[in-house]
């Protein structure tokens, strides 16, 4: 405690250079949980929104996930109710919600523009899924209805279409004859990506089925009750239905994949250079620190004090210095991330999305605790190296230091 103590009144001595070194520790340990938790909330923000598109957990045929289709649901699942009611006897199991994927094209008539049309059981979809779609006109298709789409919002806009319109449906069925069914458009509603709203169509299972001619379905989304059940899960389902594949979220979400890898390097290289330039000034500081106090060592050494006992003494320094900056910039990452919270920031639509999103920073224990280990390692160990090659000189040469 008497070593810490004359650690704390060195400090002291240089008060202007002790407090700019502990202002950029401060600022850098802010900097890397800033940017940390700007990821880490990017990161569960996407896997929510991958895991909300397609399930936790997706079921389908092994040739569904590696193979193309010569004819629509080719490779589709028969008795798919049969398997929901198995999957649904486990108990971290939600729900389960059958998708009938296919392509076509869609006519008012006048003009036929490409579909990507997707068949869902809309009461369980909205349900469990919540508001995943900003509906621009109209209303979403309820389990009741037959015979009736919602378009994205640009493929309405094409085929001047609104709620109401009678539209046509051409798609191959499963034989490979050529399909119509006439619908009526029930909603107009915008996903946030205008590539995607230029193409989209969403019906119900039945009508989809009716159209393709068949009772199968692409594929089963299975919906968990929490997202660290996925593995557990996946085991146990894979278990259930051997002859079929069982996929996770992160499996589907290349996007969460590739921004996530992108994300790594890019605040992962942040993170070094904050740190290399906190090792600096904090190496700089006691460097200056150790140079004043030549005389100084020389005369302790020569009252018999041991040289171990002075680098300890720089080292405690340096850490006090450390210690006080990334306390300072834990308080400071902390205070933005409130001041986020109680005053909201809309980010700009990112590269193809139409809607931009609200600015947090998430806050993580680890990442903090990491952190903050890592600066009062980096201050410690850097002013015991620079004082370690000071301290060890002889003592006459020390005591004759101008």
């Amino acid at each position: 405690m008497k070593w810490l103590k004359f650690a704390w009144h060195n400090t002291l001595r240089n008060p202007r250079r002790s407090a700019v070194t502990v202002s950029i520790a401060a600022l850098g340990t802010a900097a890397i949980l800033l940017a940390g938790g700007f990821a880490l909330f990017t990161y569960r923000g996407l896997a929510e929104m991958s895991a909300r598109a397609t399930g936790h957990l997706i079921v389908a045929k092994a040739e569904q996930f590696s193979k193309d289709e010569d004819t629509p649901l080719q490779h589709g699942l028969d008795d798919a109710d049969a398997l929901k009611a198995r999957l649904l006897a486990d108990e971290a199991v939600r729900q389960v919600l059958p998708r009938v994927e296919f392509t076509g094209l869609i006519s008012n008539g006048d003009k036929s523009t490409v579909m990507m049309a997707t068949g869902i059981d809309p009461d369980a979809e909205f349900a469990i899924k919540g508001p995943f779609l900003s509906v621009k006109a109209g209303k979403v298709l309820t389990s009741d209805q037959r015979l009736h789409v919602m378009l994205g919002e640009a493929l309405a806009r094409s085929l001047k279409a609104a709620p109401g319109s009678s539209l046509t449906l051409l798609a191959s069925t499963t034989e490979g004859a050529l399909n119509a069914l006439d619908v009526t458009v029930s909603g107009v509603v915008s996903t946030g990506v205008p590539d995607l709203d230029r193409r989209l169509v969403y019906t119900d299972v039945a009508t989809a089925q009716k159209l393709l001619v068949t009772t199968r379905v692409s594929s089963l989304g299975v919906f968990l009750d929490r997202m660290e059940a996925t593995s557990p899960a996946q085991a146990r389902v894979q278990a259930m239905v051997p002859q079929l594949k069982v996929q996770t979220w992160v499996d589907q979400a290349t996007f969460y994949r590739s921004v996530k890898d992108l994300y790594n390097r890019i605040f992962g290289a942040l993170g070094l250079i904050i740190g290399v330039i906190v090792v600096f000034v904090v190496t700089n500081a006691m460097a200056m620190a150790v140079i004043e106090r030549t005389r100084e060592i020389g005369t302790l050494r020569a009252l018999g004090t041991l040289p171990g006992q002075l680098v300890r003494s720089f080292a405690l320094e340096g850490l006090l210095l450390g210690g006080m900056g990334a306390v300072a910039g834990v308080l400071i990452a902390l205070a933005v991330t409130g001041a986020l919270l109680a005053f909201p920031v809309q980010m700009p639509p990112p590269p193809g999305r139409s809607t931009g999103y609200p600015l947090q920073i998430a806050f993580d224990g680890t990442l903090y605790a990491l952190t903050l280990a890592a600066m009062l390692l980096l201050a410690t160990v850097a002013s015991a190296f620079v004082a370690r090659r000071t301290v060890a000189r002889p003592i006459v040469d020390a005591l004759a230091h101008t």
